[in-house]
């Protein structure tokens, strides 16, 4: 397609980002896409299993494809916020004709319960980037102790039980699920990971245990016995005596620590399951009682980053309830309660505009609808905007002095890779920005 003449700004090189990156320039437009991180593809670079290797080469592959296309602008190392590089403000007076934030959930949500500030109390999205080697976590110190409970029943939990199993090897993992075994949100996949470290005495208790309230729900404790078990044929085995025990209908209501701050204990209430409007919900009973674990680790969702400048509705940013250029039903245009209409020109994709929800399928195809919704956008508008890609970059250079570029990515993946080959291992990655930077300084692109 030839030139539309109209540069975007997309904030957040995750998948959303990068998948939205090539449908703008599909459609002429020109791309200068921003990162916070030094490396693109967020979430797939950091947020899958280190061992899942040919998930991560296919994904970077296609990111590598769509990143060399010259109407896309990489520009990493770059922090948009009000502590960050730069403004959101900054960035839209740069001249950019629209703008699109895909910069994926950057916080973590609370359980809202009395102890969460105590030592062994941790979030998901910090120890995975931490396992991951994602810089500043990479540094952090987790003290991870025998006993540990991840509220969540989704894939993160099951990812973080296999790093508990096979790296750190505790002694005991319990997911703790607030719903009955019929709701978990995991898939038999991510279970087979886990799997064969699975206490099934105790899954039989705990199922006996909450068997009535699943029945009169209308569910069945033998199907979810099922389910579970299905994952041993291709269950996973580690030279790991961890065991891993999950437990059902129990809600966190608080943490107990001991005279140091350290945490001890976390009391749960039991639930019963719910019909309400068709939805099925878990409701407490008033009957509580205490698990002794010396490590929390909260999978339960995320919330965007505060931050950022835009309008706040709870956890996500607000979206306009009436777009103009809506695409199957969805809106991705940024609203302002305020004033009651529309922050002109920005919009939202991926995780910015619904948290913790899908995959990389799934960010793929929010983030094409998103920039066709700005190609609409853009269709409308009179006149081009006279600024140009070299007068934008220039500015956002002179906001930033250790931005990298996608050269610089290219420099980096050939320096770990031969830092790879000298250790003999499968993948190798520098841990720090400051290692990063110094490898693309001195790399050479052959």
């Amino acid at each position: 397609m030839t030139d539309s003449g109209f540069i975007v700004a997309v904030i957040g090189a995750g998948p959303a980002g990068i998948f939205a990156s090539k449908q703008l320039a599909a459609d002429g437009h020109e791309v200068v896409l921003i990162n916070k991180d030094i490396k693109p593809g967020g979430l797939a670079e950091y947020g899958i299993y280190p061992t899942k290797h040919k998930i991560k080469d296919g994904l970077r592959n296609q990111f590598r494809s769509i990143l060399s296309d010259p109407k896309v602008h990489y520009f990493g190392n770059i922090e948009v916020g009000t502590v960050g590089d730069i403004t959101f403000r900054e960035i839209r007076e740069m001249g950019f004709s629209a703008i699109l934030v895909t910069a994926g959930a950057q916080a973590a949500r609370h359980l809202g319960v009395p102890g969460e500030e105590l030592k062994g109390v941790y979030h998901a999205k910090d120890v995975v980037y931490h396992y991951n080697k994602l810089p500043p976590y990479s540094q952090m110190d987790f003290h991870i102790g025998k006993r540990v409970a991840i509220v969540g029943a989704g894939n993160v939990m099951l990812d973080l039980t296999h790093w508990l199993i096979d790296e750190v090897q505790v002694e005991e993992v319990f997911p703790v699920i607030r719903r009955g075994p019929a709701e978990v949100k995991f898939d038999k996949k991510e279970l087979e990971n886990v799997v064969a470290n699975l206490d099934v005495n105790a899954l039989d208790e705990e199922l006996e245990r909450v068997a009535p309230v699943m029945r009169a729900a209308g569910q069945n404790p033998d199907e979810a016995r099922k389910f579970f078990l299905s994952a041993m044929q291709k269950g996973i085995h580690h030279n790991s005596p961890t065991r891993f025990e999950m437990k059902f209908l129990s809600a966190p209501r608080l943490l107990i620590g001991d005279d140091h701050g350290k945490l001890t204990g976390l009391v749960v209430e039991e639930t019963v399951l719910q019909e309400s409007h068709g939805v099925i919900k878990a409701v407490g009973t008033g009957v509580e009682r205490t698990i002794e674990v010396d490590t929390v680790i909260l999978a339960i969702g995320d919330q965007v980053d505060q931050n950022l400048g835009l309008p706040l509705d709870g956890n996500q940013f607000v979206r306009h309830p009436n777009p103009g250029y809506p695409v199957e039903g969805v809106s991705y245009e940024v609203y302002d309660p305020a004033n009651g209409k529309a922050v002109d020109g920005v919009f939202l994709a991926g995780w910015s505009r619904l948290a913790s929800t899908g995959l990389v399928g799934l960010a793929r195809k929010d983030a094409v609808n998103a920039a066709k919704a700005i190609h609409a956008y853009l269709e409308e508008k009179k006149t081009n905007h006279p600024a140009s890609v070299v007068e934008i970059m220039g500015s956002a250079h002179r906001q930033c002095l250790n931005c990298v570029d996608y050269e610089d990515i290219k420099r980096l993946e050939q320096a770990e890779e031969l830092k790879a080959a000298e250790l003999g291992v499968d993948e190798f990655r520098f841990d720090t920005n400051e290692q990063m930077l110094v490898a693309i300084r001195s790399g050479l692109i052959a």
